[in-house]
């Protein structure tokens, strides 16, 4: 059922629109370019003045921030924690990788 839930050929390809993302997550566009601008989340503009779009990752970081948030959370501590859970977890999936390596 996870396999279901999950497909990373999707996942790699996948690229939303701000417009598409602030529906989504209910973060006012606005909000999202000034998280942007401070660095929070990165979005890939082909040219400048182009339609921002975010990748998995970016729409993951969002989410997570707008629920610490929910819970009373700083935009700052959110960032902070969101940013140890994503290290945490690219380097839980390193080690993966290099174990099924090694075998």
């Amino acid at each position: 059922m996870i396999e279901q839930l999950f497909d990373p050929k999707l996942v790699s390809q996948l690229l939303v629109t701000i417009g598409d993302v602030s529906e989504v997550t209910g973060i006012p566009q606005r909000k999202l370019r000034y998280w942007e601008e401070k660095g929070i989340i990165i979005s890939s503009c082909q040219k400048e003045g182009g339609t921002r779009k975010f990748d998995y990752l970016n729409i993951k970081k969002i989410l997570l921030i707008k629920e610490l948030l929910d819970e009373g959370f700083t935009l700052e501590s959110s960032v902070k924690k969101v940013e140890e859970r994503i290290k945490k977890l690219e380097d839980a999936f390193k080690k993966i990788k290099e174990k099924t390596q090694i075998n």
